[in-house]
């Protein structure tokens, strides 16, 4: 079984050469030469190293950087600026990028932009032009997120972290945490749209393993199917409240999947997601 997380943030530390935007509650550095080796210890052949848009905004210059060094081991995906007026070139740079596999927007509930901004339509068309999925943050905005899949139906999409707001902190997690569960149980009519299960262990409310997330992702995995659902760890965004080896090894352990289920979740849906897969050596 090959198995290849959908979601991890790779830095290095905050240094002139190349400053954080902002600095999250994430560990000094996670390098790529960092990320393999936790990758290694836990069994993860790949990932899809998701360039950090808290820390680097849309550069993505250090994603590649580590691409180069291991590129059997990561596909990259770039976030895009919505008020760039180039941003069209920018994608078709991207695409010629070796290593790469996607971009990312986001419209989280923070956001003033509407489902139907320009900059969107612009960078939603481009990503058909260039044959990208397009990543979609809109957690605490699933019906605004929902609106904009609708509005462009040939788009891929991958809607990131199970549409569903993920704390920070164990003292952040919400008193209902699956409250948006019915919406995106819905959204996954839309054919033009996969999801993925990235940091479902910090919604739990109990300690690990994290027994009680395997009810409400049953329901996901019954609406979405399988091969429309795409594990991940969400490492390092998830730090403070799971390491990385927790946010594996529930996945391994549990008996709620069959072993066919498992490899689909863990590696399959993504593969087909992204059109990748990891290669060691």
């Amino acid at each position: 079984m090959t198995i290849i997380d959908s979601q991890v943030h790779v830095y290095e530390a905050n240094t002139p050469k190349r400053p954080w935007h902002n600095v999250p509650n994430w560990p000094a550095h996670v390098t790529g030469d960092e990320m393999v080796a936790a990758m290694d210890k836990v069994g993860v052949d790949g990932a899809i190293f998701i360039s950090s848009f808290s820390m680097y905004q849309y550069d993505a210059s250090y994603a590649v950087e580590v691409q180069r060094a291991h590129p059997g081991r990561f596909a990259l995906v770039k976030p895009v600026n919505p008020d760039d007026p180039n941003v069209v070139d920018v994608i078709a740079d991207w695409k010629k990028t070796p290593g790469t596999a996607g971009i990312r927007i986001m419209f989280p509930k923070e956001s003033t932009r509407k489902f139907d901004d320009p900059g969107f339509d612009r960078i939603l068309r481009a990503a058909v032009k260039y044959d990208f999925p397009v990543n979609i943050l809109f957690w605490g905005n699933v019906d605004a997120g929902i609106a904009l899949i609708d509005r462009h139906p040939d788009t891929r999409f991958i809607v990131d972290h199970l549409g569903i707001m993920q704390p920070r902190t164990p003292d952040a997690l919400a008193a209902e945490p699956w409250a948006d569960l019915p919406k995106v149980l819905d959204l996954a009519k839309r054919k033009n749209a996969v999801i993925k299960v990235t940091g479902a262990c910090t919604l739990s409310q109990k300690p690990y393993p994290f027994p009680d997330i395997w009810d409400p992702l049953a329901r996901v995995f019954d609406a979405w199917g399988f091969e429309r659902c795409l594990w991940g760890t969400d490492w390092t965004r998830a730090f403070a409240v799971v390491n990385y080896e927790q946010a594996v090894e529930p996945f391994h352990l549990t008996d709620r999947l069959s072993a066919s289920e498992r490899a689909m979740l863990m590696g399959g849906a993504t593969a087909k997601a992204y059109g990748w897969s990891p290669t060691k050596g």
